[in-house]
């Protein structure tokens, strides 16, 4: 990544990185530091300790790396956070939480006190916020295609998904300081982030039910992004000029099939029994699950539903070109190189469980 021509900081100044613990967030500090910027703050949660073993925490010699703990619902811990950083990248999120007010209160409000901590700094640059393509509805991609202009959830706790709720208020109210307070953001939406450290298969190839995997992602491409692919995405938007309000999708090139993907899981992982549901049977699912959560009264959650459908498993193609045009991001780890790591990852952590 040559960004040293267009680069709105310099590698002396401060940024911050929130979430630097996790999965995409160590990353993005490799990357950073990669790049030679030499004051970098990360922060934990309050939780995690500053004693956490993290892969950055030598950096090299000159670097100023930072390691912090606080909490985002705290103002103060926010203002303490900010202090005299350039560029900010939001990467702490309430992934996995299951509850809608959890949600909201550790995705939302956190970046609600972070981006009015950075409405007072004086020498602010830039707010890097990184969202999902779970905000996407989906049901109008042009010819197929899902780009940066297709149209997200207006109601997304209609999904039934307190991440995808979570994500689109975050994007809101990131738009609405960017609006009120004119606060320079970026808005980065990564497909489905794998890579070692996160063994998962994506929930758009299928389901994992009662000992066999539904498959209900067929001949559709996965929208894979390679964790240190999108963590260079991600440095990017925060450093090239002229980008403000932007937003981009972050997807690898050459994609592969859900029907591959599975293939090549149970050829290289484990071995398990799954059956395909073609498309028009998963969609008749999803119709029953929400028709039947709904005359219940909610005795069971509308977990499945015709927008989850649209989102997750309708057919579709997906491009990087907005990426590349703007950022001049270029992938990095090849697809069938992250795919090895990947599934070698998966090997290993099944041996050591």
């Amino acid at each position: 990544m040559d960004t040293k021509s267009q680069c709105i900081i310099g590698e002396d100044d401060l940024v911050l990185v929130t979430g630097a613990g996790g999965f995409i967030g160590s990353r993005v500090v490799a990357a950073l530091l990669e790049l030679g910027f030499r004051r970098i703050r990360c922060l934990l949660r309050s939780s995690s300790g500053k004693g956490r073993d993290l892969p950055f925490t030598k950096g090299p010699v000159g670097t100023g790396l930072e390691i912090v703990s606080g909490n985002l619902l705290s103002r103060e811990d926010c203002e303490k956070a900010v202090k005299d950083v350039a560029v900010v990248f939001h990467l702490a999120a309430a992934r996995g939480e299951k509850s809608f007010p959890d949600a909201l209160l550790n995705s939302v409000v956190t970046t609600r006190n972070l981006l009015e901590a950075c409405a007072h700094q004086p020498h602010f640059t830039r707010f890097v916020n990184v969202s999902s393509f779970a905000v996407y509805t989906n049901t109008d991609a042009h010819h197929g295609l899902l780009d940066e202009s297709c149209t997200t959830e207006k109601f997304p706790h209609q999904r039934g998904d307190a991440y995808t709720f979570a994500k689109a208020r975050q994007e809101e109210i990131v738009a609405e300081y960017g609006r009120t307070h004119r606060l320079p953001y970026v808005i980065l939406r990564p497909g489905y982030v794998y890579g070692p450290g996160n063994p998962s298969l994506s929930g758009r190839v299928g389901v994992d039910t009662f000992g066999i995997y539904l498959h209900f992602g067929g001949s559709n491409r996965i929208p894979l992004s390679y964790v240190d692919n999108c963590a260079d995405a991600i440095v990017l938007a925060g450093l090239v000029r002229g980008i403000e309000g932007e937003i981009f999708n972050v997807v690898d090139d050459n994609l592969v099939s859900s029907r591959e993907l599975l293939r090549q899981y149970k050829r290289n992982v484990k071995k398990m029994k799954s059956v395909y549901c073609p498309h028009f049977m998963s969609y008749a699912l999803c119709w029953l699950w929400e028709k039947y959560s709904s005359w219940s009264e909610a005795q069971i959650p509308p977990v499945f539903n015709r927008k989850r459908w649209h989102a997750e498993w309708k057919k579709t193609q997906y491009t990087n070109a907005k990426l590349k045009r703007l950022l001049g991001w270029t992938q990095r780890v090849s697809t069938s190189e992250g795919l090895r790591r990947y599934f070698q990852s998966c090997r290993e952590g099944a041996v050591r469980a």
